[in-house]
């Protein structure tokens, strides 16, 4: 396939994303007016329900120009050379090849940022606001905005030389060792996310004594679940949302609840939404979450190998010059059908995955309180609940509430 051809190949993949994507937006946008399953009556009454309504629709259309827009710039970026400019520029600069693709991913990483922030004010301080969900202030966006661009600057910056490092040395087995690389940080991130990572953004403390951590502690022991480290975030100081994780293994696991899961739910809904995070654990769910995604990547490493150095990839992005990181911008975007492919994969076994964390809880504590939880959390999130089955299919990593509520009463 020539250059041209290869253009083309791009920009029909483009276009495809875009229109599945408004296509399954639609649909799910037809479903918000369907009847609530009868079982689900009790999550909102009238007015509560006229207030979730809105919400979805009013984030649909932000969602519709949002990514209208976002769709067009990547167009107008491609047609006029964008990359090419970039490269050229960035060789004016500097000539080592490290040093180009950090300049290169700078500058579109930047170019995103610009497009992107004014999108993420709005949902932040307009449509949020407007709902009673934001506790952000300025200055707390501000500061979260330059603490991740830094850390993308630090991390990204470090693992992408790294990556170009490797393919200097290495040529064309450069994929195992970057394969090998990622493995490694993914570990580490799993270990050590709640410890290193989540202070730059939020306060953790300890869940202070009290008949709410003696229930927990007395669950944990009677499912031989040795929990030491129960954590409570200050999710309050951003949303009034709530949720409830679990990260790490041996001495590093830990389960942290946010500050607002612990005043929405009652003591006995709380321990059951524990006991479902423990039976992602006790299934582990999180070792073959791990070893799905380490497959995924060093599949796609080895797919990138065979095309990085490409002339034809780079000349279709109008690049004269072949290079790793322009191969990996031009490889990105032929990947999206396999991508979209491995994430409904994905998806899919999440949902599995939820259905059997369920499934542990019922079993080991109680199934109603951890519905009732479920039903509170979709009612202050004000979520959809007559979602498209297709929209399902293709974007959610959990199963709906009624799904999730009839499974674990007709088991």
């Amino acid at each position: 396939m020539d250059a041209i051809s290869l253009f083309y190949l791009i920009i029909g993949i483009l276009v495809f994303d875009f229109l599945l994507d408004q296509l399954l937006g639609y649909l799910n946008y037809t479903w918000y007016s369907k009847n609530v399953p009868q079982e689900l009556n009790d999550v909102y009454d009238a007015d509560e329900y006229a207030k979730s309504q809105e919400y979805k629709k009013t984030n649909y259309r932000f969602s519709l120009l949002s990514s209208s827009i976002s769709f067009i710039a990547i167009l107008i970026f491609l047609f006029y050379d964008g990359f090419a400019l970039i490269d050229t520029w960035a060789r004016t600069l500097v000539n080592h090849d490290t040093l180009v693709g950090l300049l290169f991913f700078t500058v579109i990483a930047a170019a995103g940022e610009i497009i992107s922030l004014p999108f993420s004010y709005y949902s932040t301080f307009v449509i949020e606001e407007k709902f009673g969900f934001n506790k952000t202030t300025i200055k707390t966006f501000i500061i979260d905005k330059i603490k991740g661009w830094l850390l993308t600057a630090i991390l990204g910056g470090g693992i992408l030389s790294l990556v170009i490092i490797c393919y200097d040395w290495a040529g064309a087995n450069f994929w195992w060792y970057v394969w090998i690389l990622i493995f490694e940080i993914s570990l580490l991130m799993n270990m050590f996310y709640a410890r290193w990572f989540v202070p730059l953004f939020n306060k953790q403390t300890p869940l202070e004594e009290g008949t709410l951590k003696t229930s927990i502690g007395n669950y944990a022991q009677g499912v031989g679940f040795q929990l030491d480290k129960i954590f409570v975030i200050d999710g309050s100081k951003r949303s009034t949302k709530a949720n409830a994780y679990f990260s790490g293994f041996g001495s590093e696991k830990r389960v942290t609840l946010y500050d607002t899961l612990i005043s929405k739910l009652t003591e006995e809904e709380i321990v059951a939404v524990l006991a479902h995070e423990v039976g992602h654990y006790k299934r582990k769910h999180i070792i073959y979450n791990l070893i799905a995604s380490t497959i995924t990547t060093g599949f796609t490493l080895w797919l990138f190998s065979l095309f990085v150095d490409s002339a034809t990839l780079s000349e279709a992005l109008g690049v004269a010059i072949p290079s790793f990181h322009v191969g990996l911008v031009a490889f990105g975007l032929l990947y999206s059908p396999i991508s979209t492919i491995t994430g409904i994969v994905m998806s899919s076994l999440s949902r599995k995955f939820e259905y059997e964390a369920d499934a542990f809880a019922k079993d080991t504590y109680k199934g109603e309180p951890l519905i009732d939880a479920l039903k509170k959390l979709n009612k202050t999130s004000l979520s959809n609940l007559t979602p498209h089955p297709a929209y399902v299919f293709f974007n959610y990593s959990h199963p709906t509430l009624y799904q999730r509520m009839m499974a674990m009463r007709e088991n």
